[in-house]
C-alpha cells in the first residue's frame, strides 16, 4: 500500500510507528475495484479510494475475478504496527448488480458476523458491517458508478476467511455478533495503540446490556477479576464489560447511558490507581502512589515498620501483603476510594460497587456491598 500515514505511541514518543488501514477501508478498496471491473470489464492491480478525512490510499489487490455478472476482489489487511487481531487477514468482497432502484445493499459472507442482539447501531439480523464503513464503501462505489454514468445498484458481500476463529479473540460473542468478525473503522485508518477498537467494544457492551434490559453489569480490569465477579453474581455474558485499563471510557459512557447497577472488579494495583482519581489505569500512563498507600496504612493502624516498608515498596502487591499480615483492611479502604471516584464521574442513577480480587481470584476488598 502507499500513502501510509505515521503516528507515535504515547508510551514512547521516540518510537515512530506505522498506522494501518481498517477492515472497512480494505473492504472499500475491494468493493470499489469489483464495481469498476463490472462496469468496464477488467480489474486494475491497484485501487485508490477516498477516506472521510481526505486521505487517498492506494491498495494492492491480492486476488480478483470477474465473469461479467459477478466480480470478486481481495485485499490483505495491513494494520501497521497496531496489535490488531485482523492484521494479515484477507478481506474479500463480491459484487453483483442489483435490480434498478435497490441501491447498495450489504451482506455477510464467510467470517463476517450477524447481529443477534439489540443495542448495536445495526438492526438485529443485519451483517456486522458498521455504519461508518458502510458509508465509506457507498461513497466510493457511487463515485465509480458516476464515472460510467451507471446507477449505483449493487449487492456487496464482505467475507473474511477464517473470521469466525478470529472472532473468538474479540468481544463479539458477548455483544451478540455471531458467525464472525465485525467490519469496523470510522476514519479508515488504524492508529497504533490508540485502543479505539477496545473503547468501541466497551461502549457497545454497555449499549447491548441496556438494550437487553440487563440491570447489573460488571466492568473488570482483567480475566481473573472478570471470572471471579461473574461467578460471584452468576452474571450473563451480556453483563460483562472488558474494561481493561479504560475506566474513564467506561464511566463516561455510563454517565450518558446509565444502568441500574455497576460492579467494578479488578486487581489491587489498578483499583488503587482508580482510587487516586486515575481514569487510565495503564502502567505507562498512571502509577501507584506508594506514599499515599503508606499514609492509608498508618491511618488504619498499621505498625510503624509496615508503614515504612509500604512507603518504599516495589509493588502494590507487596503493600497488600503487608496489610494482610497486620490485619489492616487496606483493600476495603482502597475499594471505597475507587468507588468515590466512580460515583463522582457517574450520574446518581447507578448503584456502584467496587471489588478487589487477588491473583487467585479471591476477594481482597469490597465497598458498596448491596444490601
Amino acid at each position: 500500500m502507499s500513502d501510509k500515514p505515521e503516528t507515535e505511541t504515547p508510551a514512547n514518543p521516540k518510537a515512530t510507528l506505522r498506522s494501518g488501514w481498517t477492515t472497512g477501508a480494505c473492504a472499500c478498496a475491494a468493493a470499489a475495484a469489483s464495481v469498476r471491473a463490472l462496469l468496464c470489464g477488467e480489474f486494475t492491480e491497484h485501487v485508490t479510494i477516498a477516506l472521510p478525512r481526505g486521505e487517498t490510499p492506494t491498495f494492492v489487490l491480492s486476488q480478483h475475478h470477474c465473469d461479467g455478472k459477478v466480480a470478486t476482489a481481495g485485499v490483505i489487511k495491513d494494520a501497521g504496527d497496531d496489535p490488531d487481531v485482523t492484521h494479515g487477514a484477507k478481506i474479500v468482497v463480491t459484487v453483483q448488480r442489483s435490480s434498478g432502484g435497490q441501491g447498495i445493499t450489504f451482506h455477510a459472507g464467510d467470517g463476517v458476523g450477524t447481529v443477534t442482539l439489540p443495542g448495536l447501531p445495526l438492526d438485529v439480523g443485519e451483517p456486522a458491517i458498521n455504519p461508518a464503513p458502510r458509508k465509506i464503501i457507498e461513497d466510493n462505489i457511487r463515485a465509480v458508478a458516476a464515472e460510467f454514468s451507471a446507477p449505483a445498484d449493487f449487492a456487496i458481500t464482505v467475507a473474511i476467511p477464517g473470521g469466525q476463529e478470529l472472532a473468538e479473540k474479540t468481544m463479539n460473542g458477548r455483544l451478540g455478533i455471531r458467525g464472525g468478525l465485525s467490519v469496523l473503522g470510522t476514519t479508515g485508518i488504524v492508529k497504533p495503540y490508540s485502543c479505539s477498537a477496545w473503547i468501541h467494544s466497551i461502549y457497545s457492551g454497555i449499549d447491548v446490556a441496556r438494550a437487553t434490559h440487563t440491570p447489573h453489569i460488571a466492568g473488570a480490569t482483567g480475566k481473573t477479576s472478570e471470572a471471579a465477579v461473574q461467578a460471584l453474581y452468576d452474571l450473563p455474558e451480556t453483563a460483562l464489560i472488558d474494561m481493561g485499563d479504560f475506566a474513564g471510557g467506561m464511566l463516561k459512557h455510563l454517565r450518558r447511558h446509565p444502568v441500574p447497577r455497576l460492579t467494578i472488579a479488578g486487581g489491587f494495583a489498578k483499583i488503587a490507581k482508580l482510587g487516586q482519581g486515575c481514569m487510565d489505569l495503564h502502567s505507562s500512563r498512571s502509577q501507584v502512589d506508594f506514599q499515599r498507600l503508606a499514609n492509608l496504612m498508618s491511618d488504619l493502624g498499621a505498625s510503624r515498620a509496615a508503614v515504612e516498608t509500604a512507603n518504599s515498596a516495589n509493588t502494590a502487591l507487596q503493600v497488600l501483603d503487608l496489610a494482610r499480615t497486620d490485619n489492616i483492611p487496606l483493600a476495603d479502604r482502597i475499594a471505597a476510594l475507587a468507588r468515590e471516584t466512580a460515583m463522582a464521574t457517574l450520574s446518581g442513577d447507578t448503584q456502584v460497587e467496587v471489588i478487589i480480587f487477588d491473583r487467585q481470584g479471591r476477594m481482597a476488598g469490597r465497598a458498596g456491598t448491596p444490601s
